[in-house]
């Protein structure tokens, strides 16, 4: 049985963040060992550290009023997908923004992934 690309894996993976089955998705598609940064923000390393931020953040959005993917892009290894947002967070308010999610693929799995956002 072949593996599906990563660029299958992209998109599953963004069809399920869509679909508001985010945190079930990270269960599938990240590495035990995944690197997930913010910005210039300090990484947060492993899966179970990760687990528990990606939580906290779902948790947070009081009105998620809408996403979309706007663009995505495959490279060796990398791929990378251009989001607009709009929702409410618990804490931040109000969020209408446009995000670049570059992920870093190993055997399937997430190992890194940067978000990028102003």
């Amino acid at each position: 049985m072949t593996q599906p690309s990563i660029a299958e894996l992209d998109r599953e993976l963004n069809d399920a963040i869509l679909n508001g089955t985010a945190l079930q998705a990270f269960e599938t598609y990240y590495a035990d060992d995944v690197v997930m940064q913010e910005n210039d923000a300090e990484p947060t390393i492993g899966k179970d550290a990760n687990r528990d931020r990606e939580e906290a953040f779902f948790a947070a959005i009081t009105d998620f009023r809408g996403g979309k993917v706007l663009a995505t892009g495959v490279g060796d290894d990398t791929t990378f997908s251009h989001w607009h947002f709009d929702f409410t967070h618990r804490e931040w308010g109000v969020r209408n923004y446009h995000q670049v999610a570059v992920r870093t693929w190993r055997d399937g799995k997430i190992v890194r992934e940067i978000f990028y956002y102003g």
